[in-house]
Order: structure tokens, then sequence, then C-alpha cells
């Protein structure tokens, strides 16, 4: 993998060249030892291209590679088994990738929670929310671990017992921002930190918008939360809708300069976030699993418990309805969903409407 790793970090020569190159020559360490006359006889090899490779022999690329291993990196390039089959899928796909911690399981359902660096207390809020009850459900959260709505959303993750991913705009040695060092560590235990860039890389402003096509290409679901009109992560949703991701978006307050990019894509047809349960019902593929986590981590409740229990949903039901669907006196199922909701099993989302969290 040595020389992967040579190929890898060349600069100056595209991803597709270097697959290019990879295909035709079969490795990379085959690459690195044939001769320079035979590299620039290539038709689609520009020269400075060959230069480029040639430089890059000279480079203290052995020492990085073993330091790399020793700080727990894994380095894994787009013909590995632990490459992610969603980046393959994507124009532009990495020739490698570095992580830190896990990936995303192929089976996984994952979404994207991204927004504004700077977000107002209300699309905190919802952030830790969607986080939380999407990582409750089996959901992976994908995101930036950048300032406001990313580390909200990864945070939220992993305080519903969920795996969450970062994707850095720069090398997986480095927490950026600084202040996020804790979600950074925790992270690495509760899924992963990923990135195309080597180790060591710091995070240059040009490196974010092409991160956030690996953010977009490793999530089912993209969920803006703010937005300014003019916003990187409107660039995410533009990858999603680009790679056939389903796009959601938070509507907030009209005049708010932050809802303005959510209006935009609502207008354009995303779908609305109206509750994290209300979401889950969209998306029909989390259904069944959803149901079989539920049913996994249900505790043993006692008979009128189970009861009112059992009949709730992520649809809200009413006292009327529920009192009819468990044969109990409306007046008992009030007192059961009292009793579920200060056991955290329930939520009341309007005046005797409830909805099912666990």
């Amino acid at each position: 993998m040595m020389y992967e790793y040579w190929l890898a970090k060349t600069k100056g020569i595209s991803a597709g060249k270097k697959r290019m190159l990879w295909k035709k020559f079969g490795s990379a360490r085959a690459i690195y030892n044939i001769e320079e006359t035979k590299l620039s006889s290539l038709p689609f090899i520009e020269e400075k291209e060959v230069q480029a490779l040639i430089n890059e022999k000279r480079s203290s690329f052995k020492n990085e590679f073993e330091n790399m291993i020793n700080q727990k990196i894994r380095f894994i390039p787009w013909f590995s088994k632990e490459y992610p089959e969603k980046l393959k899928e994507i124009s532009g796909m990495p020739y490698a990738i570095y992580v830190k911690g896990s990936l995303p399981e192929k089976e996984d359902v994952t979404a994207a929670i991204v927004g504004a660096r700077h977000c107002t207390p209300y699309g905190e809020e919802m952030a830790l929310e969607y986080g939380e009850t999407l990582a409750k459900m089996g959901v992976r959260v994908i995101s930036g671990m950048a300032r406001g709505f990313d580390s909200a959303g990864q945070r939220g993750a992993l305080n519903g017992g969920g795996k969450t991913y970062g994707v850095l705009g720069c090398g997986v040695d480095i927490c950026y921002p600084r202040e996020n060092i804790g979600l950074y560590m925790d992270m690495q235990e509760q899924g992963g930190i990923i990135s195309e860039q080597i180790p060591g890389t710091k995070p240059l402003p040009y490196f974010f918008p092409a991160r956030n096509r690996i953010i977009s290409a490793l999530s089912d679901y993209v969920l803006v939360i703010e937005a300014r009109e003019k916003s990187g992560s409107l660039i995410t949703a533009d990858f999603a809708l680009e790679q056939g991701k389903e796009v959601y978006a938070l509507p907030g307050p009209v005049k708010s300069p932050l809802s303005q990019g959510c209006h935009r894509l609502i207008s354009q047809g995303a779908g609305i976030l109206i509750s994290p349960e209300d979401l889950l019902d969209e998306m029909h593929i989390l259904h069944e699993k959803a149901s079989q986590i539920i049913i996994k981590n249900e505790k043993v409740l006692e008979t009128p418990h189970n009861l009112v229990y059992s009949c709730l949903g992520f649809s809200p039901k009413g006292i009327n309805q529920l009192a009819e669907e468990t044969g109990l006196p409306a007046r008992e199922v009030l007192q059961q969903l009292f009793e579920l909701q200060m056991q955290g099993n329930v939520k009341e989302i309007s005046k005797n409407y409830y909805v099912r969290v666990r």
C-alpha cells in the first residue's frame, strides 16, 4: 500500500488519470517502477503530469506512510473492498480516502444534516433533535463537523446513541475547528472521521466545497436546517440533487436571512421538514428498519402501558382514537400517556396528539 499512497498523494494529476494508469499497469508499484520515457509515450498523460509523478518519488512518502499507520489512520484506495460503494457512483470520485475510526456499513441508511455555521437557537435545537431522533432509529448521520449545524446534528446523533461520520476539508489528523475536539474524539469511537486530503493537510478554503460532494455521496438523504441564499449547504444540496438523493429543508421565519436558502430549496421542490417523526414516516425505506429497532429496544411494560404504547407510531394519534383502539377509558389512556411521557417513551406534538419516540 505504500506505493498506492505515493500515487494518491501525487499532486498535478487528476484522480481519473491515476485510475487510468492503475488499470493499465495493475498497481501503483508498477507505475512507480516504469521508466520516464514509457510514461511520456502514453497518449493520455501530459509531460507535466509525468514530471509530477517523477518529482513525488523524491519525497519522503515512505516515512509519511509509516507515520500514518502509526497514527491508526486507514488508507483506503478506490479499488479496495472497504472503499464505499456510494462514492464509486459519483463523478470525480476520490482516488483514495483516509479514515480515523470506521466507515458506514453498506446496508446503513444515512442522512446528512447541514446548515450555516452561524445558527439561530431555533435551528440549533432542530439540528440536535433531528440528529438524536434519526440516530435512535439506526440512521447514520453524516456532516462536516463544522461550527453550527454540522456539529449540532452530529452531537445529537451521539446523544441518541448512534453513529456519525465527519467529512473534513483537511487531513483526518487535524481537528477543525479546534473547539470541536471533544466531538472529534467521540466520533472516532461512535463513527469516524473521513477525508480525501492526505494527513497533515491544513483546512484551506477551496477544500470545503469539494468535500461537500463526499458528504452528499455518502448520504441517502440531505437535510438542510438553515442556510443563506448563497451558502455552502446549498452546494451540498446541489451535489445531492445531481446524485439523485432526497433533499429536505427546514422552513423558518420568512424574513430571516438564515431561512432564505431553505425556502428557495422548498420552492424548487425539496421536501419540508415538519418533525423528525414525520420525516421517518416519509422515508419509507426506514419504516421497517425503525420498527425492528423499536421492537428490539422496547422495554417490558405493565399491561395498560403496553396497550397504549403499542398503538402509538410515528403518525400522531389523539386520545379518542387511542381509547377506541385499546378499549380503555379516555381517562385511563390520558393517565398512561402521562406516565409514558415521564419515561421519555412518547411525545405530545400538539394538544392531545401523541407519537412514540423510542
